[in-house]
Order: structure tokens, then C-alpha cells, then sequence
């Protein structure tokens, strides 16, 4: 007899052990970067089971939905109705709709709109249900050649110079790799800032990843510079650099557990480091 399970098969109880049925389901789903079959076999299943899928912007989902033949209703939740559009996606879960947030890109929550809706969920007792899927932050740091067993996830760095500088300035005494965001059409300005601090740091640049167009580019920070520089690459990157070398740093006994080389941690048999998007 074929199974009836439903994407959210397995999440009836809420943490209390309380059973919500009157409540729907939000689901996080990961959504493609650059290629449209970068979509889990998951993600397609549950965006075909939900009621109404909350998306930033129609014309970037859109397409990709009809990619896959999906047609459900769309509402539209970003940095400008983010407050106002909570209100009503949670009116769906209290009538036990079963909606999937998604973002233009990537992985939802994760430098996007819906950390608000997501909390609220939570408050209201609705389960919510993480879909992952492509991540331009995973795909730098498994491509980066730079140590990755611990790695710093430092997000979007300050577009006031001065603070980005300071940032980075403290950034630079961070012993494990370091991964940062930023915008399309700054890469020049961060480079020249990291420069200014780390000229000689071993780092990566990753361009447009898991995109058709995705390149990978390696040296020390001057050498980056100076390649982009003469590049002038515009569009969504990664930038990586190493963290401060060994012999570097500060004699503090709380450093003491981060300050064994990649080369000597010894590993558990079986045990495989892992990290989110």
C-alpha cells in the first residue's frame, strides 16, 4: 500500500510535547543560486504539498517554480513589509496552512528577510521545518584551500570605511578562517580595506557561486586586489582569508583550545565536521 506521508510527517508535536493540529507548518526551503536544478528532490516535494509559499521578490521565485511545474499562491515578505507581512503569513498558521518561506537565493533567514516570522512561529507553537539545499557560503568554504575543521562566519561587514576597517582590524586576531559576505559591486572597497590590514594573508575570492559563470581566485590579499583590479568583476561573491598564523598569537588562556594547528587535531574515527548555510 503506497504511503500517505506528507512532507511533515514525523513533526506533530510541538517542543512542549503538545500536539498542535490546529496549527499549520512553516517550512525553511533553500531555494537555487544560479542554477535552477540546484533545487533537493525534498524541496520540490514539499513546495508542491504547501498552501502558499512566502517569497521576497515574485519575478526571482517565480520562474523557478515554473521551472519545476509548481503554480501555488505567492505573498511577498521583504526588508520593507517585513513587520506587516509576519502578521498575515502567521494567520495562515493559525489555520493550519502549511506555508514554505524561500528567498530570492540560498538558504531563507540567512542574511535575508523572515528571522521575525521564524521567531513568531515559534512563539505561536507552529512547527518549523528547515529544507536545506545550495549555500554560496559551503560552496567558498569547500573551495577556499584554507583550513575549514573551524571556521568564522562574520557575515556583511560595515559600509562606513572606517568601521569595515575596524572590523576587520579585529577580524584579523580571529586564529580560525575567516568567511565574509558582502554585496554585489563591493568587492574593490573590501579588498582595499583587507589589504590595508592583512596584505600578505593566504585568501580566496569566490565569484558567482554555483552560477554558470562561478569562478574561484587564490593568493595573498595584495594579490587579490591587484587582480580585481584589473578585473573589475561586479556580482555575488565570497571572500576567505586565513586566520592569524600559530606563532602569532596572543599568550590568553581562553585561545588555548583554538590554538592547535589544522595539521596535528587528531580526528574520531567516523566523525565528520559539518556546518550550516
Amino acid at each position: 500500500m503506497e504511503s500517505k506521508d506528507t512532507p511533515e510527517s514525523g513533526q506533530e508535536q510541538s517542543p512542549s510535547g503538545v500536539k498542535e493540529a490546529q496549527l499549520g507548518t512553516l517550512f525553511l526551503v533553500a531555494m537555487p543560486i544560479g542554477n535552477r536544478d540546484d533545487i533537493t528532490v525534498r524541496a520540490l516535494k514539499v513546495l508542491k504539498a504547501v498552501d502558499v509559499i512566502v517569497c521576497e521578490d515574485p519575478k526571482e521565485t517565480a520562474p523557478i517554480l515554473l521551472h519545476h511545474g509548481i503554480s501555488k499562491p505567492l505573498e511577498v515578505l521583504n526588508e520593507h513589509n517585513e513587520l506587516r507581512k509576519t502578521e498575515e503569513v502567521l494567520g495562515y498558521l493559525r489555520k493550519a496552512k502549511k506555508v514554505a518561506l524561500v528567498s530570492d537565493a540560498g538558504t531563507p533567514v540567512v542574511a535575508d528577510p523572515g528571522f521575525e516570522l521564524v521567531q513568531r512561529a515559534r512563539q505561536l507553537g507552529a512547527e518549523v521545518v528547515p529544507v536545506p539545499g545550495p549555500s554560496a557560503i559551503m560552496t567558498a568554504v569547500m573551495m577556499c584551500g584554507l583550513p575549514v575543521d573551524q571556521f568564522l562566519y562574520a557575515g556583511f561587514l560595515s559600509r562606513i570605511p572606517a568601521i569595515r576597517k575596524s572590523q576587520l582590524e579585529e577580524l584579523a586576531q580571529e586564529p580560525r578562517t575567516v568567511v565574509i559576505l558582502e554585496t554585489p559591486y563591493r568587492l574593490l572597497p573590501l579588498l582595499r580595506t583587507a589589504a590595508e590590514v592583512i596584505p600578505d594573508r593566504p585568501a580566496y575570492v569566490g565569484c558567482n557561486l554555483t552560477m554558470p559563470s562561478e569562478t574561484h581566485h587564490y593568493g595573498t590579499v595584495k594579490e587579490l586586489l591587484a587582480k580585481f583590479e584589473q578585473l573589475r568583476f561586479k556580482g555575488e561573491f565570497v571572500f576567505c582569508f586565513a586566520g592569524l598564523p600559530q606563532h602569532d598569537l596572543p599568550d590568553i588562556g581562553s585561545r588555548q583550545p583554538q590554538q592547535r594547528s589544522h595539521k596535528g587535531r587528531k580526528r574520531s574515527k567516523g566523525r565528520k565536521g559539518k556546518r550550516r548555510r
